[in-house]
């Protein structure tokens, strides 16, 4: 089994770990009801995906 030879110091550490850090979520405008949504997907508020009504006002899907 790999044993490490010396420590790594704090500095070293956290300097590997600098990309994993969370980056922001990208976030769209819908085109039907200009509200923020996640990009390729459907939007919660009015149901609309690729310029289509993918759930109805109703609630139901089509």
């Amino acid at each position: 089994m790999a044993v490490p030879r010396n420590r790594l110091s704090n500095a070293r550490k956290n300097s590997k770990r600098s990309h994993m850090a969370k980056k922001p979520k990208n976030v769209s405008n819908c085109p039907n009801c200009s509200k923020l949504k996640l990009p390729h997907r459907m939007c919660p508020f009015c149901g609309h995906y690729a310029n289509r009504a993918i759930i109805n006002e109703a609630g139901a899907a089509e």
